[in-house]
């Protein structure tokens, strides 16, 4: 009874111990760190991926200008080679039937730049951005550090663009970074100080990466990615997966179906 009692005690200690470290701030070197191993590998990480080829599915939805009121316009289909560092997305299917339409040319909205691309304009020197540590947080049995950052406009790269209209604008949001690898596992960018002659009064993006096979190895890509803009008169809302990711083929022809 003696030693069940005193192991019990250590066991309370134990978990106690580790509710603390979870709730204690980093000290401000210790958060600076994380965030320069994530710059780190924030700017090699487009150079680190493979040449490569997926399918993503976009789930387009448009509103009037209420949450209950989406309404589905079509399911995309597109075959997204990651070719020399560089994306390129070929659409595929609209609806379920072959199409010669171009990516490019579609109305609503699209995206692009989940390979890598946002978190360079994070992390890039030159951005300036401003980091301010949140929290910790358990993600995918990840322990993350959660971070606000914001990027002025007068610093950031990022073209936000409305019909013909396009327009360099601050980016603000929150970074989830594996606290031992300095991964980013999940990013959410909000555009703001707007322009008014875009015709948008917000425009917000997230990320989730994890881990996918290529060629036999595993790489941190983008497996979910959503999209929201609202203007004066309606809303839009994208929802991306990207699957079936496999080595670089020019003829590689997409997989599609609704997955689980």
């Amino acid at each position: 009874m003696g030693m069940s009692r005193a192991f019990s005690g250590a066991c309370i200690c134990w978990l106690m111990g580790t509710a603390l470290a979870w709730a204690q701030r980093p000290s401000d070197p210790d958060a600076a760190a994380i965030i320069e191993k994530s710059r780190q590998k924030a700017l090699d990480y487009t150079r680190s991926l493979p040449d490569f080829v997926c399918t993503e599915v976009v789930r387009r939805y448009v509103s009037d200008g209420r949450v209950s009121r989406w309404r589905q316009i079509d399911t995309l289909a597109i075959k997204l080679s990651y070719f020399q560092h560089a994306e390129e997305h070929k659409l595929e299917l609209i609806d379920g039937k072959p199409t010669e339409r171009k990516y490019e040319e579609l109305e609503n909205a699209t995206s692009s730049g989940e390979f890598g691309a946002v978190l360079r304009e994070i992390f890039d020197p030159a951005s300036e951005a401003a980091f301010d540590w949140e929290s910790w947080k358990n993600l995918r049995k990840h322990r993350t550090a959660v971070y606000q950052y914001a990027v002025s406009a007068a610093h950031s790269p990022y073209v936000l663009k409305s019909d013909n209209r396009r327009a360099i604008v601050g980016i603000h949001g929150v970074l989830e970074i594996d606290s031992e690898t300095g991964e980013v596992l999940h990013v959410t960018y909000a555009a703001y100080d707007v322009p008014k002659e875009l015709g948008l009064k917000s425009a917000v993006s997230t990320v989730d990466y994890d881990f996918a096979e290529v060629g036999g190895r595993d790489y941190l890509l983008p497996v979910r990615s959503e999209m929201e803009m609202h203007g004066p008169r309606a809303w839009v809302w994208n929802k991306m997966e990207f699957r079936e990711y496999r080595k670089f083929s020019a003829d590689s022809t997409i997989k599609f179906g609704e997955g689980k």
